[in-house]
């Protein structure tokens, strides 16, 4: 089976290539995004493999039809950036990987948050200079803070879990609360007003969808308690990140703990040092001292890596072999 394996990184491509080893699929392996421009590089494929940043709109799915596509495999949990209409009129399969290691994006989290909480990321950059101060490294205990987690899937809960263990009370918000889980850990479902009014951290750990775009906006931050830090690891356009900067201004805020961003594609996943800085919405999210960004890592290790190419390659195998397809988003 041939596949365009679009915004292929060095980072995956062992991984790829070892869940591949038994299937001998005919991989071409493409270094940038799938776009518009991009697209026709799949003529003579099959199948197209895509990354969680590449352009699947309606006008790229028309080209990949044309092109004789006929299977999209995502390499990642979300489909917000399908156009799911297009697929299903053009006759388009799209597969995904429903779930990878929760623990990876969790474990992120927690890492983001007490690095940005205990000035890790400073703390080591004086060391290197020789300098052995302690000022200005102030950080607080999360034993006994309230941590308010919104979103209780699998991520949701190994992040609560691990909050769990540090000694804080857990605050949780989903539309379908999980009251066996509930029990079990002795995190509280409250409304959402009310987590983000108790809250000293808060966590998202939701889809994109249309109804949550901009979900963290200027209303939803001036609800938030004093010095509140707030952590998202799941998609960028859950908070209007211009919404977040003028509370930032205001020192309102604790601080911003960032895996990801709402203007990501096309920065994200590539090497721009020499570049020049065009987004200067991102570009004075920067400027803060108490945000901490990374670039979309929470997915990277060893782990989740090995499932979403097994996932991904697994899906391509069905395909070939007329079998059902197990992680179908549409058919």
């Amino acid at each position: 089976m041939r596949v365009a394996v679009y915004s292929s990184h060095s980072f995956e491509l062992k991984y790829l290539q070892s869940a591949n080893l038994s299937t001998g699929h005919d991989l071409r392996l493409l270094d940038f995004r799938l776009t518009v421009e991009t697209a026709n590089l799949a003529q003579g494929c099959e199948v197209v493999s895509a990354f969680a940043n590449d352009d699947l709109s309606a006008s790229v799915l028309e080209k990949l039809s044309g092109a004789g596509v006929k299977l999209i495999a995502l390499r990642s949990v979300g489909y917000n950036h399908v156009d799911l209409a297009a697929a299903q009129r053009l006759g388009l399969q799209i597969v995904r990987v429903p779930e990878y290691s929760p623990y990876s994006v969790a474990e992120h989290a927690v890492a983001l948050l007490q690095t940005l909480n205990r000035k890790i990321h400073k703390a080591h950059n004086r060391v290197r200079e020789n300098n052995f101060s302690l000022d200005g490294l102030v950080g607080f205990d999360l034993h006994g803070k309230t941590v308010g987690v919104i979103g209780t899937g699998k991520i949701g809960k190994a992040f609560i879990r691990i909050m769990k263990g540090y000694g804080t009370n857990v605050l949780t918000f989903d539309l379908s609360p999980d009251l066996e889980f509930q029990k079990e850990t002795g995190c509280r479902y409250v409304t959402l007003p009310e987590l983000v009014r108790q809250s000293d951290v808060i966590s998202f750990h939701v889809p994109l969808t249309k109804s949550n775009v901009h979900m963290v906006d200027e209303h939803l931050i001036s609800l938030m308690k004093p010095g509140c830090y707030i952590i998202n690891t799941s998609r960028g356009k859950l908070v209007d990140t211009r919404a977040l900067i003028q509370r930032l201004k205001t020192g309102s805020l604790g601080g911003a703990c960032l895996d990801v961003y709402e203007e990501e594609a096309g920065l994200f996943f590539e090497d721009h040092s020499d570049d020049v800085m065009t987004d200067d919405v991102l570009e004075r999210l920067l400027t803060f001292p108490n945000v901490i960004l990374t670039a979309h890592q929470g997915f990277l290790t060893v782990e989740a890596l090995s499932e979403i190419s097994r996932v991904t390659i697994e899906s391509i195998s069905d395909f070939a072999e007329g079998r059902p397809l197990r992680n179908l988003v549409i058919s």
